[in-house]
């Protein structure tokens, strides 16, 4: 699989990105992608503090999917949530961080986001046995969607406020995966009933590994005190793919 980045159109986006966001750990990136169709995704990419001071050590990458009210081609929209917020804002992370965006009208494609993770390890020093996936409300769909059809390529997911939908026939493959699975009892946007009938299949397949947070008073926004809670990294942290 060849990739091509596309460096020049974003000089001035790079450029615009640095005046405007409050941390200069987020950096623009591109790329394409040929697999039967072509892919590909703007995508804010972080690196550790210490990335640079040891050049054979490999460090896991976390996928991050925003929701629908991201999408568009302002890789700043990406700072309102989740992990690229809690860096915007100055915390740091054990680990790469990769969030692609969605453009406009268009819903996460989970070959994309694959190509996306070949991308990464093509291009950093990513731990191959440590690679997480997560995302928010229709990113939590797009962690589904990703999840079930390379459930292979990553060591745990944490969908939030999502639902499996049809993906649900690809269950028996996830009995053994990691997985967190968060939603608000309030959620007004997205049925916590989504997220309880995935995690009631997985139960059915025989899962180990699958864990459900609901949330009673929480409305759809419960990605905020999910990816604030140390408890999340800490468990994230510690799951490796088994072989």
């Amino acid at each position: 699989m060849k990739f091509r980045i596309i460096q020049a159109a974003l000089a001035l986006l790079s450029f615009t990105l640095m005046a405007q966001q409050p941390s200069d750990k987020l950096s623009a990136q591109s790329f394409t992608a040929t697999i039967t169709r072509q892919v590909g995704y703007k995508y804010s990419l972080y690196l550790p503090d210490d990335y640079a001071k040891d050049t054979a050590k490999k460090w896991p990458l976390i996928v991050f999917l925003h929701g629908s009210g991201e999408r568009g081609d302002d890789l700043v929209k990406l700072n309102k949530h989740g992990p690229p917020k809690l860096v915007a804002e100055g915390q740091s992370f054990p680990a790469i961080i990769v969030a692609p965006q969605c453009p406009t009208g268009q819903s996460w494609d989970a070959q994309g986001v694959k190509a996306l993770v070949d991308e990464a390890k093509k291009n950093q020093r990513v731990d191959e046995d440590r690679v997480y996936l997560t995302g928010i409300s229709m990113g939590g769909f797009g962690t589904w969607d990703t999840l079930c059809l390379f459930p292979d390529l990553f060591a745990a997911a944490v969908p939030i406020c999502g639902g499996a939908g049809i993906n649900i026939v690809r269950f028996d493959a996830l009995k053994d995966k990691p997985l967190w699975i968060f939603h608000g009892a309030k959620d007004a946007a997205v049925p916590v009933s989504f997220s309880e009938t995935a995690y009631a299949r997985l139960q059915k397949s025989g899962a180990t590994k699958a864990k459900l947070t609901i949330y009673p008073d929480a409305p759809h926004d419960c990605w905020t005190q999910t990816y604030e809670n140390a408890e999340l990294w800490k468990w994230l942290f510690e799951q490796k793919r088994s072989h």
